[in-house]
């Protein structure tokens, strides 16, 4: 495959159900080989239906949707045997050892046998000491580790992972990413959806937001966070201000903390110019008005995110609950 060739493409794709439930409105999402991309968006948003049309167990109303050049309806076996998947829910054979669950995984799939890979897998998942145990042994954390082993048994080239962090602990939390971005780095691309956006903002490359069935955007991390992101600054003031004085009325700054703070908030790509915050000082010293301390602060990902989906609350999108 061609690297600028794109490992996943989804087409003008909808789902309306029976009952005239749009869950999808007009997908059009290209994937890079070898990135891993974050889709965020509130419960009931459509990722979850996205992933399972991608993953062949939901039919798609319209629409096309290729898989590392396999199309997931006129190739369903070719496209499947690219794609693991790791669901929210825990789903597997309670009486089946552990070991066996996963090897049957890989065969479901065509893959000669491979003890060797199967090994690996469960070591680095930290299952290999409960390979003989019964699947119905298993911690809440370990079948969460089972579920990753089944999805990577037949080493696919593309890997999802819905809502995989929803009810981890912190150590699996911790050891999932680490595999996450060893795998990244032997090519194999991450699909994940996540509620966690510290996660998406520690792990991703690039961003799809949707809500009620319709991205909003999809941008490189960096730039989404460089265009909607927003700088504040915070002065410590020498004396309480009781009002903000109105030859600065212009500059939008509020008093916090019984107007011991001053608060100015720009645009964080504007300021790297710096003028706003340099003028707003020159202004203040300009009206005797001193100050102790200051810091700047960029907001998060999460900041952003619950703002794209908030601006849109008079619209057919509605707000994040």
């Amino acid at each position: 495959m061609n690297p600028m060739t794109p490992i996943i493409s989804i087409a003008n794709l909808t789902k309306t159900y029976a009952s005239g439930q749009e869950a999808l409105k007009a997908i059009n999402l290209d994937i890079r080989k070898g990135e891993i991309f974050a889709l965020l968006g509130p419960n009931g948003a459509g990722k979850t239906t996205l992933i399972n049309i991608v993953c062949g167990i939901v039919t798609a109303s319209t629409g096309t949707v290729s898989a590392d050049g396999h199309d997931i309806v006129r190739d369903y076996r070719g496209a499947r045997m690219k794609i693991g998947l790791v669901p929210q829910e825990l789903h597997t054979d309670a009486f089946e050892k552990v070991i066996a669950t996963v090897t049957f995984s890989r065969g479901l799939f065509g893959r000669a046998p491979n003890p060797a890979h199967i090994e690996k897998i469960l070591r680095e998942l930290s299952l290999w000491d409960k390979r003989e145990a019964k699947v119905r042994t298993l911690s809440g954390g370990m079948k969460r580790r089972l579920m990753i082993a089944k999805a990577l048994a037949h080493e696919p080239s593309i890997l999802f992972l819905d809502e995989p962090s929803a009810g981890v602990d912190v150590e699996l939390r911790r050891d999932m990413w680490a595999m996450v971005r060893s795998l990244r780095a032997s090519g194999v691309t991450i699909i994940l959806t996540t509620h966690y956006i510290e996660e998406a903002e520690d792990m991703a490359d690039r961003i799809g937001v949707i809500n009620k069935g319709e991205l909003i955007v999809v941008e490189e991390k960096a730039a989404l966070m460089k265009k909607l992101g927003k700088k504040e600054m915070t002065l410590n003031l020498q004396e309480p201000m009781a009002e903000i004085p109105p030859s600065l009325a212009d500059w939008g700054l509020e008093l916090k903390a019984d107007g011991h703070e001053l608060h100015y908030a720009f645009d964080a790509s504007a300021a790297n110019t710096g003028g706003g915050i340099a003028l707003l000082l020159k202004r203040l010293a300009e009206l005797g008005i001193g100050f102790k301390d200051l810091h700047t602060s960029q907001s998060s990902l999460e900041d952003i995110f619950v703002n794209l989906v908030r601006a849109d609350a008079d619209s057919q999108w509605g707000v994040r609950k």
